[in-house]
């Protein structure tokens, strides 16, 4: 597997090849994913639920998401590594910048951070340092109480708007990659077209450059229930490997997400 940057990302939205993502926690998964076809695993705060059990991500440290980053790297050299700003940890640019330094300097090749147009400051200062920074939009996990829960994000005209005026500005900021969550597809799909930056969605549909999934929801192992834009690949392949080489296959032939994954 050779080595995967932010450029062999871009270079695969520009030729129409889609980029494969899943959340990866730990050394042992992330050997699996780069040996099997994943191109970018994301140390995601959702480790707040799935390894520490929390009802939300909001729990998460700084220290967590660089201790999983760490271990995550000692997995694989190639794999391309995004690593969650937790909540609170990015509410200006000095902070912005020393939670980003914490997390490079533990292995990873990108930071995460939830928000639109507000993140213009902290984003153009990062990159000017060196951290390349992905968006994320849609259903932003560490705003779930200001939405009322985990909800569907998009959906009315004027949020649409805001959401595609917002990619835009992440972009102008220096982004170089866009999550797109919980949006239905067609937003996502003019989100896509709007940027030049490549778009990853989960339960975003299938026209966005790529896709991510939880790895709990991937082998049907997340507490509670599996998301309704997910899909258990385990139990279609029965192991591990070949789960993750089918869900990269499935995504690169466009045949995930399918109708019943996605939201209108």
């Amino acid at each position: 597997m050779a080595k995967i940057s932010v450029s062999t990302l871009l270079k695969k939205k520009q030729a129409g090849e889609k980029i494969t993502s899943l959340t990866a926690y730990d050394a042992s998964f992330a050997k699996l994913f780069a040996d099997n076809g994943v191109d970018a695993v994301l140390v995601g705060d959702s480790l707040g639920m799935v390894l520490q059990g929390g009802d939300d991500t909001l729990a998460v440290s700084i220290d967590d998401i660089a201790y999983h980053t760490k271990c995550v790297r000692a997995g694989s050299r190639e794999l391309f590594v995004i690593a969650d700003m937790p909540f609170m940890t990015y509410n200006n640019v000095e902070q912005s910048c020393a939670n980003a330094a914490t997390l490079m300097r533990a292995g990873a090749n990108m930071v995460k951070l939830e928000g639109g147009q507000w993140l213009h400051d902290s984003i153009r200062a990062l990159t000017q340092q060196g951290v390349p920074v992905c968006g994320h939009l849609g259903l932003t996990p560490q705003s779930v109480h200001v939405f009322g829960g985990f909800k569907i994000q998009g959906r009315d005209k004027e949020q649409a708007d805001k959401m595609i005026a917002d990619a835009r500005a992440l972009e102008a900021a220096g982004a170089q990659l866009l999550v797109l969550e919980c949006i239905p597809s067609v937003l996502a799909k003019a989100i896509t077209e709007a940027v030049s930056i490549p778009t990853i969605g989960i339960g975003a549909g299938k026209d966005t450059d790529g896709q991510i999934l939880v790895m709990h929801d991937l082998v049907g192992i997340s507490a509670g229930y599996i998301p309704k834009f997910s899909k258990n690949f385990l139990a279609e392949t029965g192991n591990m490997p070949a789960a993750v080489k089918k869900y990269c296959d499935d995504v690169k032939s466009g045949a995930f997400p399918g109708p019943d994954h996605e939201f209108n």
